[in-house]
């Protein structure tokens, strides 16, 4: 397991509007050898308790799982070319979210590398955003 220094890049278009949310922490990767996996904490505004976040590529880049732990868990099924139904908790409750994968790639070099993936998120069978997340790492920047 190598501590990397972690940069997230996530774009949401709703409606022709467009929203980019960057986050740049530490995390640690992992390569089990059929997946990447990457763990880092985000932290939350108070009084909400830091959320844990496990991100696990398929090294065939078939699918991606993200799983979210503490007061409002989740977990995203990114699976390319397939819809899968996904919980999502939100402070207003629970929500079944479709998840339709449309891309996924995976670029690692020894020291540094990235993940990105796009998906479109489905309420009730309606569209309502497309989402792309890019993560870039670097394993030489931490001490």
């Amino acid at each position: 397991m190598d501590k990397i220094l972690l940069k997230i890049t996530g774009t949401q278009l709703v409606d022709r509007q467009k929203d980019c949310i960057e986050l740049t922490t530490t995390g640690t990767l992992r390569d089990d050898g059929t997946a990447y996996i990457i763990r880092y904490t985000e932290e939350q505004e108070p009084p909400f308790a830091p959320v844990k976040v496990t991100v696990r590529i398929q090294k065939d880049e078939s699918a991606v799982e993200m799983t979210r732990s503490g007061e409002f868990a989740s977990c995203l099924f990114i699976e390319k070319s397939k819809r899968n139904l996904c919980h999502y908790a939100t402070q207003a409750g629970n929500l079944l979210m479709g998840i339709y994968g449309r891309e996924i790639e995976a670029n690692t070099e020894k020291e540094s590398g990235s993940f990105t993936f796009c998906y479109d998120i489905d309420i009730n069978g309606a569209v309502t955003s497309k989402n792309t997340v890019e993560m870039i790492f670097s394993k030489n920047q931490i001490h």
